[in-house]
């Protein structure tokens, strides 16, 4: 599905020898001690650096779960729709493909876990960096748009079902969808190589998310127009899609003579809808709320530091939030696919039973 997180733990700094006249302006500093000027006095500064030594207790534990969870969720999933490939659904070419994205960005969790384990020390080179953030943000927003292809052919399916082109198309314009989709993803994200960088702070090297503290107003007009076209459009149209079939669902099976919805097809739906709706409400939503908040603060020129400090809190807690889309989207999965979940019930029998043998024996 998502990492990602740049400032790096520090306590607050606060520069001793300036005179109380000189307080209401200041230069602000990120945690590598790159400042920011947001005003100017002679022979003093106040610098302001962020208060976040709840990262190296929080991530960390996150990011393990996310591993130990994502890698065997998103192998099997991967695995048991790639078995069916002669006669896969156009919904789960984009399962597979959902899969594929969680997994990878799940492969680079290790280096993460290390770095806030660490207190953010990152030892791995500006390159490793580059690519770990820029595999948070595709896996990010390549889930959502899967997530919103997803959507949109499950809506076809209950409102629209006889439609003709969609019947012509078949598997070859899902494949075709998802090469858009991952070039979409490709051109959103590709400007993270040129924001996420390596620094030094306090002798250490860290590994920014966003952006370099000196080119956070540059990186503004980006993140938002990266916020706007990778979550509230794709976010937009799967609500449409959503309150659209909860419209169609709501009638009766019979609705002017025709089957709109019945029995398993309406129960699957339902299913779908309510997880897709809590993945993007647990996962997506409280992030791009934060970041998109987060954004504003830290390019204000005005904003005290409490506030920067705050934001930069609220923000960074979302984070791992973002990151749990990685085993979400395979329960996903699990629950809008019944032959699966028959057989994952056939698999725990004879689990049970194989253990009940040799307990008896």
């Amino acid at each position: 599905m998502q990492h990602f997180l740049n400032s790096p733990p520090t306590e607050s700094l606060i520069s001793r020898a300036i005179p109380s006249d000189l307080l209401s302006t200041h230069l602000e500093s990120e945690p590598n001690g790159t400042h920011i000027s947001v005003g100017s006095f002679s022979n003093a500064s106040l610098r302001c650096t962020y208060k976040e030594d709840f990262k190296k207790i929080l991530l960390p534990a996150v990011y393990i779960v996310v591993f130990v969870l994502g890698i065997p969720l998103n192998a099997v999933v991967i695995l048991k729709i790639w078995r069916t490939r002669p006669h896969i659904s156009r919904n789960n070419i984009y399962m597979l493909n959902l899969a594929i994205a969680d997994f990878l960005y799940v492969t680079s969790l290790p280096l993460l876990i290390y770095n806030y384990a660490s207190h953010d020390y990152w030892p791995f080179g500006e390159l490793a960096c580059k690519l770990v953030r820029f595999q948070f943000y595709s896996n990010l927003h390549g889930s959502i748009l899967f997530l919103t292809c997803i959507s949109v052919n499950r809506y076809i399916g209950i409102c629209h079902p006889f439609a003709v082109w969609l019947k012509e198309g078949g598997r070859r314009m899902a494949w075709g969808i998802c090469a858009g989709v991952w070039v979409v993803v490709l051109f959103l994200c590709a400007p993270t190589f040129t924001f996420a960088a390596t620094g030094i702070q306090r002798n250490r090297t860290v590994c920014y998310d966003l952006s370099t503290p000196k080119r956070s107003v540059d990186y503004y007009p980006y993140g938002m127009a990266l916020t706007f076209l990778g979550f509230f459009l794709p976010f937009l149209g799967v609500m449409v899609c959503y309150c659209r079939m909860a419209h169609i669902l709501c009638r009766p099976v019979s609705y002017h003579g025709v089957s709109v919805a019945t029995g398993e097809k309406r129960d699957r739906a339902v299913r779908m809808i309510l997880v897709v709706a809590a993945v993007f409400c647990v996962s997506f939503l409280p992030f791009h709320l934060t970041k998109t908040m987060y954004l504003v603060v830290r390019t204000l020129p005005s904003a005290p530091c409490e506030m920067r400090n705050l934001f930069a809190i609220i923000y960074k807690s979302t984070r791992p939030f973002a990151s749990m889309n990685s085993f979400l989207d395979p329960i996903l999965f699990y629950f809008t696919q019944p032959r699966y979940r028959k057989s994952t019930k056939r698999f725990m029998r004879k689990v049970t039973t194989l253990r009940d043998k040799g307990t008896s024996v």
